[in-house]
């Protein structure tokens, strides 16, 4: 199924194991860290959490879980937020980043710094400037992935959704279950490999629409990137309502839509949305738990998870499906044509560097 296997299936691989040592590091060595920003949080009215490129995405699903618990986030990509926003004096900032070196992210802190504001690093690399310019850094120790950010991406996640929990006795006592759920999720692995194997909704040329909600949007977004990084093809991604007010317009006949069930809310109602699609001549991939037979024309059964955790393992069987499309489709999904690994200036497209760095948001 996987000959010869690429770079990117080989970090899909490795990442549950990645994400059960950043469970393991939250509630052991970076449990001190945690408890500190998760002080700052609570010590301030403005609270803002940013990232770009998958770090955003990260950042889209630990907000779902700030505003779940009653506290309310502000979340603006560090783009936006460096470039068109004025920080509060004593605000918050949670800035999320793998290598910590986009340039965004640096000049982010400087800004901070001049506002008066703190901020909480959250990164892979503690020899990064985020890590050092931060108030508070949580340094998750991964392996970094070769190009596209796999299991970086769900790291960074998980430790900004930890720090979403009221104190971090929160996420202590749902860790337990979050290692169970990765290692049943790990062991979905092949089936769902076997699965997109044998599934006609894997198609080249046809366009692609990703629909969720809450931490799940993120997943979503991220399921976006995937597509544009690693096949290199357009795909929309947004929220489940957003679509059925006015862009279920481009429904045709073979679209392809990944649409995620969350695991209580708007469940009936978006598998109504599903059937309709499939109706209208659409193939639908659905990700969540206990789906209904005959569903879709792709289900990939989640196990388990914690309630409102579902989105820590669900990011996998897209990975899957885009390394999987990718090869379908003739593309390098582990070299970037264009984009350089970590983005360090803001001008144009094009590299201006001869040298360029590996591994970037």
């Amino acid at each position: 199924m996987s000959s010869p296997e690429t770079r990117f299936l080989q970090d899909i691989l490795r990442q549950p194991a990645e994400m059960k040592r950043a469970i393991d590091y939250l509630t052991g060595p970076g449990q001190g860290a945690l408890r500190e920003a998760r002080a700052l949080v609570d010590s301030s009215r403005h609270v803002i959490i940013t990232g770009i490129g998958a770090s955003w995405h990260g950042a889209l699903r630990a907000r779902a879980l700030f505003y779940l618990d009653a506290h309310p986030v502000y979340a603006q990509e560090a783009g936006e937020l460096l470039h068109f926003a004025s920080l509060p004096s004593h605000s918050v900032i949670i800035a999320i980043s793998r290598t910590g070196r986009s340039i965004e992210i640096v000049q982010l802190l400087a800004k901070a710094n001049a506002s008066g504001a703190s901020v909480i690093g959250i990164t892979n690399c503690a020899d990064s400037p985020l890590a050092k310019g931060s108030t508070v850094a949580i340094v998750v120790p991964t392996v970094l992935d070769h190009g596209i950010s796999v299991a970086t991406y769900s790291t960074l996640a998980i430790a900004a959704s930890a720090l979403a929990c009221p104190s971090p006795a929160g996420f202590e006592s749902v860790a337990g279950s979050l290692i169970r759920t990765v290692g049943a999720a790990e062991q979905q692995l092949l089936p769902w490999q076997q699965q997109l194997h044998e599934s006609s909704w894997l198609a080249t040329g046809v366009p692609y629409y990703f629909l969720a909600r809450g931490p799940s949007l993120g997943t979503s977004q991220e399921a976006r990137l995937l597509w544009e990084e690693g096949v290199k093809t357009p795909a929309t991604a947004m929220s489940t309502s957003s679509f059925r007010h006015g862009p279920q317009e481009i429904v045709t006949r073979g679209v392809r839509f990944c649409i995620w069930i969350d695991q209580s809310q708007m469940r009936d109602k978006d598998l109504s949305v599903a059937h309709d699609l499939r109706e209208l001549g659409a193939s639908v991939m659905l990700i969540g738990e206990r789906l209904p037979r005959n569903a879709a024309d792709l289900a990939c059964e989640l196990p388990c998870s914690p309630l409102h955790w579902q989105s820590v393992i669900d990011i996998l069987p897209i990975q899957l499906a885009a390394e999987r499309l990718s090869r379908i489709s003739g593309v390098d999904c582990d070299s970037f044509r264009l984009c350089s690994y970590i983005v360090e200036d803001e001008d144009g497209l094009l590299p201006k560097k001869s040298e360029v760095s590996p591994n970037a948001d």
